[in-house]
């Protein structure tokens, strides 16, 4: 769940006019390759931002949401958990289970946050130091008693999208090595936001990382949330780190896909918040919050398109290909 609100609490929900789309202008790769791609000197992709495939990350939201909905502590969320570990697994990637019992309006959950971090020689456990980036997405959905909420766009088009990043950056082990993957649990409140009630597992990671000492290896942090609506407009919040904001605008531009950002006029409460206040790791929310199925039982796969999705996947592999 994604809310605009100040930290006290106060809710209010931006109506803004919808801009214009363009989808990337390079060719949406479609054709089937390894699931564990060969990470070897001789194959790493010159340009790896043209591996994303966005109909790859389709297939893996649609795996998300055939689990049906998948709130914090469900059977559900553990089988969609179980899903997202094989697949990075498979993609050569490490993962580490973040568990954590979170204290919530409808008592104790237990919520387990996923961490991939990729190994430089294979066969080797990957380090926790190498890491210079966090891209994350949340992979829970916001319970609803009267709905079956399934999410296609808030939770899983992210979480998809990010399963077909861990493949491509595999094909480059040294730019995947610099790079931490994480998949947030507890994002959405469990009754409505509060500064106790909501972003459960980013406030969780960030405060470990702020305890163990690893957030000062961190340059930024890239959060991915409700990227796949047909009509894209991805709405960068407003207090997004400038450096950041224009690298990735740059990275789109690159791309002739500029027209599929525009900056929001507001703050935005996502999981980016606790990296930037708990951790202090400058983090910028990649989001479409212009997008009217949000929360409601229409939030179903026929609304997400592969060819955003491949835009997101496409200039963020860019950015990170060009300063990392």
């Amino acid at each position: 769940m994604v809310l605009f609100r100040n930290w006290a609490g106060i809710l209010t929900i931006a109506l803004v006019a919808i801009l214009p789309f363009t989808a990337c202008k390079r060719e949406t790769k479609l054709s089937a390759k390894s699931a564990t791609p060969a990470a070897t000197p001789q194959t790493i992709p010159l340009d790896i931002w043209t591996e994303f495939s966005g109909q790859r990350a389709l297939d893996h939201v649609r795996a998300q949401v055939e689990f049906g909905p998948r709130p914090a502590g469900s059977p559900e969320l553990a089988k969609a958990r179980e899903h997202i570990s094989l697949t990075l697994q498979a993609c050569g990637w490490n993962t580490d289970a973040q568990e954590f019992t979170a204290q919530t309006p409808n008592g104790p959950i237990r919520m387990v946050n996923i961490i991939g971090r990729f190994p430089l020689e294979r066969g080797n456990k990957a380090g926790s130091s190498t890491q210079k980036i966090i891209v994350a997405s949340h992979y829970d959905t916001k319970i609803f008693r009267t709905i079956a909420f399934l999410g296609a766009n808030d939770g899983a088009s992210s979480t998809g999208a990010l399963l077909e990043l861990a493949r491509v950056l595999a094909l480059d082990p040294g730019l995947a090595a610099k790079v931490e993957l994480v998949f947030f649990d507890g994002e959405e409140a469990i009754q409505q936001f509060t500064e106790t009630d909501g972003l459960y597992g980013s406030r969780y990671y960030a405060t470990q990382l702020r305890e163990t000492g690893r957030a000062a290896q961190f340059k930024c942090g890239i959060v991915w949330d409700m990227i796949g609506d047909k009509d894209l407009t991805i709405t960068l919040p407003q207090d997004s780190p400038k450096e950041l904001t224009l690298s990735i605008l740059a990275s789109a531009e690159k791309l002739q896909c500029k027209k599929a950002f525009r900056i929001f006029d507001r703050p935005i409460l996502d999981d980016h918040v606790p990296l930037s206040q708990i951790a202090r790791i400058p983090s910028i929310d990649v989001i479409d919050f212009e997008y009217p199925p949000w929360h409601t039982a229409d939030d179903t796969l026929d609304k997400i398109s592969a060819a955003s999705l491949q835009i997101i996947g496409s200039v963020t592999l860019h950015y990170l290909k060009q300063n990392f």
